[in-house]
């Protein structure tokens, strides 16, 4: 099980009653795709938490459509391993999770340890704790899905958090050529570009000052500035 999120369940587990529903294995870049084609199977494991052989929006919507006797009151998605800052967000399987909360009623976060190497999971569990100390006297938008990233620093070491919008990467490196052990041409997947929109008031600087990024995110991707020109455009075709 990853260490995250066995960290962010320990914390959370000694002053509220959680349920783990996760997937069986790294679904990195599983955005929010669901399994529709085949059954999907959950298991307990010896430690109580649940794991599926699916995506992880396929262990949000079936804990809360068909597993869970009893409704959550919010969904949290994390400690992913790594950051997912700006561009990310429509990769992540993590906010992906959060999303599928969200999109079922409940109010929902996904936290994630801004490190290619994280170690520091206590500090995004802390954080975690201290927002949900916070939502029980403030109340997020009925649309609003929370992306918090987190420095990979002990927990004084923070220096506050920050409501962020979301950066922007340059374009992803190309892909990585090989050959199977066949000769047959492979490809992998290369690594996502690097930061070009990350000054202040983005999550990436948040995060690379030393302060948690707090994101609010919704679904609603139309670009509504657009919609006037489009419309007059539309008109002049038919």
């Amino acid at each position: 099980m990853a260490a995250g999120l066995e960290c962010l369940a320990g914390h959370l587990g000694r002053t509220a009653e959680i349920t783990v529903v996760a997937p069986d294995r790294d679904r990195s870049g599983a955005s929010n795709s669901l399994t529709l084609l085949r059954p999907l199977r959950a298991q307990r494991a010896g430690n109580g938490f649940i794991y599926v052989d699916g995506t992880p929006t396929d262990c949000v919507h079936l804990a809360i459509t068909g597993l869970l006797q009893q409704e959550p009151d919010i969904v949290i998605s994390g400690i992913n391993h790594g950051g997912n800052l700006g561009d990310d967000v429509l990769y992540s399987g993590t906010v992906a999770a959060a999303m599928e909360g969200r999109f079922l009623g409940l109010p929902a976060i996904a936290v994630s340890l801004a490190s290619p190497n994280p170690t520091h999971f206590a500090t995004a569990a802390q954080v975690i704790e201290r927002l949900l100390e916070s939502l029980t006297t403030e109340t997020l938008p009925a649309d609003t899905i929370l992306n918090v990233n987190v420095p990979d620093v002990a927990y004084a070491d923070l220096r506050g958090l920050e409501a962020t919008r979301l950066g922007h990467r340059h374009k992803a490196e190309a892909v990585i050529p090989a050959r199977d052990p066949r000769g047959r041409p492979i490809y992998w997947v290369g690594p996502p570009g690097a930061a070009d929109d990350a000054g202040p008031g983005t999550d990436f600087h948040a995060v690379a000052s030393g302060r948690v990024s707090v994101t609010p995110l919704h679904a609603d991707l139309t670009r509504h500035a657009a919609l006037a020109m489009l419309n007059a455009w539309c008109g002049g075709i038919l």
